[in-house]
């Protein structure tokens, strides 16, 4: 049985007296940084001078350091910008930080990859919240939390689990829960959640949905409705309470449908298919070959997001949402480099 952290089992006490700094400001770096601050940690945010969240930061009353210089003073380092510009941002980190400091990620893909190896010196853990970094934060603020995993890769000091915990603590975390979990275990069922499920599962089913019934006659805004809008009439009653919270609310018709059909959408070959994806995780062949794209200036990367997001249904979408008052009201700018994990958020 896992063991679950709570508010009863940590305190603030791994951090007291300790410099804690924030690198990079996106969703969960400052959701990072605002929930450390209101905890009464000790805490700067640093970032690349002239960068698109330096002015953020300014405005939500903090006065950043640039990351190239200011890291001296620092016993804990949350590596919070996108993983990609992690390997680079560590090269120039590394140099300034004192001995025995901790270094604390919220994913562990550069850990797990060797994109990163850390100095024999320090401790590394890891604290990653369940969720993107606009609920982390009003979590907080609401007096609840958004669960965590918490990992500890090198322990120089001994104290590498107490310092997480704390950390995990003063984000809210400990109000949801706080999970053990190992680097290689965040990462690659994070990375295949993403794959297999998350974006890629769901936006090829609903896309291959969609085509199904246009291409059979039926009006693409009703196969839009079917196949995309109502899905997250689903989703909500899934994330509130399991499948059986779903089964409760939709009819005794679509759960039958659901019951029979179901497994043969998801078959077999799905499922071999989805054996495949995990081993590619497990063996670094996905790391691999995601550092190589990004280091070929992401040809392939550019071309496949261009035809997801070119795909008929999104103009049949763009068209029908266009009328959604309730969308509108709710709809506030998106950061197009925010990390997402949860599903990704980092992301």
């Amino acid at each position: 049985m896992e063991k679950l952290y709570w508010q009863n089992d940590a305190s603030d006490e791994a951090l007291r007296g300790k410099k804690v700094v924030v690198v990079g400001y996106g969703s969960q770096g400052r959701a990072h940084a605002m929930n450390l601050r209101d905890s009464g940690v000790d805490v700067a945010v640093a970032l690349r001078p002239g960068g698109p969240t330096w002015a953020q930061a300014e405005q939500d009353g903090w006065k950043p350091i640039d990351y190239r210089t200011g890291m001296a003073g620092a016993d804990l380092v949350a590596m919070l910008t996108p993983d990609m510009a992690q390997p680079s941002v560590y090269r120039e980190i590394e140099p300034q930080l004192k001995k025995g400091a901790t270094l604390l990620f919220a994913h562990g893909f550069n850990v797990q990859y060797k994109q990163i190896e850390p100095r024999a010196d320090f401790d590394v853990v890891m604290i990653a919240p369940k969720g993107p970094g606009a609920l982390v934060r009003r979590q907080y603020e609401e007096g609840s939390g958004v669960p965590c995993l918490l990992a500890v890769h090198q322990d120089t000091s001994g104290k590498g689990f107490d310092t997480a915990l704390a950390y995990a603590h003063a984000l809210g975390g400990t109000r949801a829960g706080v999970i053990q979990t190992t680097f290689s275990e965040e990462t690659e069922t994070d990375l295949f959640g993403e794959q297999a499920v998350l974006c890629g599962g769901v936006t090829e089913l609903i896309a291959a949905g969609w085509e199904t019934l246009v291409e059979a006659g039926y009006q693409p805004s009703v196969a839009y409705f079917e196949c995309l809008h109502e899905l997250k009439l689903i989703v909500d009653l899934i994330y509130e309470g399991g499948f059986a919270r779903m089964h409760e609310f939709v009819s005794e018709t679509a759960k039958y449908g659901d019951l029979t059909r179901g497994p043969r959408v998801v078959d077999d070959h799905v499922r071999e298919k989805m054996k495949t994806i995990l081993q590619e995780i497990r063996t670094g062949a996905f790391g691999a070959e995601w550092v190589q794209e990004n280091a070929s200036g992401r040809p392939n990367y550019k071309r496949l997001l261009d035809k997801d997001l070119n795909h008929p249904i999104e103009k049949v979408g763009k068209e029908l949402r266009a009328n959604m008052a309730w969308l509108k009201a709710q709809r506030k700018p998106a950061n197009p480099n925010r990390q997402f994990a949860a599903v990704g958020e980092r992301k």
